[in-house]
């Protein structure tokens, strides 16, 4: 595990985390030679499947693709 000083970890906080992220390894911030804090990046997990996810719960009433907006409009003036 790689150790930082809290002053480089102050002054690059982001990169030092993205570069976590990015490698999978993490890291010890020290502060005058002793360890003070360990920062391990978080494993994304893949998601599930979203397509679909609605399929049999909704129902589309009428023409959604030649809809007549007309009426709506009258309704908001």
């Amino acid at each position: 595990m790689k150790t930082v000083p809290i002053s480089e970890f102050k002054s690059k906080c982001i990169a030092v985390l993205k570069e976590a992220q990015r490698s999978g390894k993490g890291l010890i911030v020290t502060w005058r030679g002793q360890p003070l804090a360990r920062v391990e990046p978080i494993t994304r997990q893949p998601g599930k499947r979203k397509l679909g996810i609605f399929r049999g719960r909704m129902t589309v009433m009428g023409d959604i693709v030649h809809s007549d907006t007309s009426a709506d409009w009258e309704m908001l003036r």
